[in-house]
C-alpha cells in the first residue's frame, strides 16, 4: 500500500468536498441541495460501475467467498465511498434535510465499510452491498431533478420510477436476500460483519415498505385518471338540445 488508509479516506472526504464545492460555484442559481444532489449522482453511478467490475469481474464472487481477504482494487473503491458516505453525513446533519432512518444507514455504511478496512477482509462482502444500494441511487437523483425542474409528471417520470421500483425489490431485496444468506451461513466473516449486513437488509425492507405505499399511490392515481379519461372519450360533443335545421 502506497499510503496509510486513513490519508486516502481523507483524500476522498476532499475529493467529494471540492467536487461538491466546484458544483456550488457553477449553478450558483440554484440551492446547495442541487450540488449535493449531483455530488451523490456521480458517486452512485462511479460506485456502481466500480463495485460492479470487482463484483462480476475482478472478483472474488461474494456469494461463495464472504469474509475472504481484501484485494487492491476492492480497498479503493471502499475508500471512495468512505469518504463519500462521510461527506454526505455530515451534510445531511448540517443542513437537516434527512430523518433519522437514512442517517442510520449512512452510519451502519461508514461502520462497516471502516471495519472491514481494519481487518482486512469482507470487502467482497462490503462491495456487494454497496452496489446493491447505489445501483437505483442515480434513478433517485433523477427522480428529484425532475420534480425540480418540473418535468416529473411526464413519460419521463413514470419510466424512471417504474426502474426505480423494480431495480430495488429485484437487487436490494430480492439480491440482498441471497447475499445475506450466503453470508450467514459462511463461517468466514465477523459477527459484527454479519450484523451489519442484517441491519442494512433490515433497512432496505423498511425503505421497501415506502416504496410499495408509494407504488400504489401512484397506480391509483394512474387508474383513476385512465376511468376519468375513458369516461370523457364517451361523452357525446353536444350539450342535449335539439339542433335547428
Amino acid at each position: 500500500m502506497l499510503f496509510p488508509l486513513p490519508l486516502r479516506v481523507a483524500c476522498s472526504l476532499l475529493g467529494w468536498f471540492s467536487l461538491y464545492k466546484w458544483f456550488c460555484h457553477r449553478y450558483r442559481h440554484r440551492n446547495s441541495e442541487w450540488s449535493c444532489r449531483l455530488v451523490t449522482l456521480t458517486h452512485g453511478i462511479l460506485a456502481t460501475c466500480l463495485s460492479a467490475y470487482i463484483g462480476f469481474i475482478d472478483g472474488p464472487w461474494p456469494l461463495s467467498h464472504p469474509g475472504s481477504p481484501n484485494t487492491t482494487l476492492q480497498v479503493h473503491g471502499l475508500c471512495l465511498s468512505l469518504g463519500y458516505f462521510l461527506f454526505d453525513l455530515c451534510w445531511c446533519v448540517y443542513f437537516q434535510t434527512e430523518g433519522a432512518l437514512m442517517l442510520a444507514h449512512h452510519l451502519v455504511s461508514i461502520v462497516g465499510i471502516a471495519a472491514s478496512l481494519a481487518l482486512g477482509e469482507s470487502a467482497a462482502d462490503v462491495n456487494a452491498v454497496i452496489f446493491g444500494s447505489e445501483i437505483t441511487n442515480p434513478l433517485l437523483q433523477a427522480r428529484w431533478f425532475l420534480k425540480e425542474t418540473g418535468s416529473y409528471h411526464t413519460l419521463t417520470g413514470d419510466v424512471v420510477d417504474f426502474l426505480f421500483v423494480v431495480l430495488f425489490t429485484g437487487v436490494r431485496i430480492g439480491m440482498g436476500a441471497w447475499l445475506m444468506f450466503c453470508e450467514l451461513a459462511s463461517p468466514r466473516p465477523r459477527w459484527y460483519i454479519k450484523l451489519g449486513g442484517v441491519i442494512m437488509y433490515a433497512v432496505s425492507w423498511v425503505f421497501m415498505l415506502s416504496i410499495c405505499r408509494f407504488a400504489r399511490r401512484k397506480s391509483m392515481r394512474k387508474y383513476q385518471a385512465w376511468r376519468s379519461r375513458r369516461s370523457g372519450a364517451w361523452c357525446p360533443k353536444t350539450n342535449g338540445h335539439l339542433k335547428t335545421h
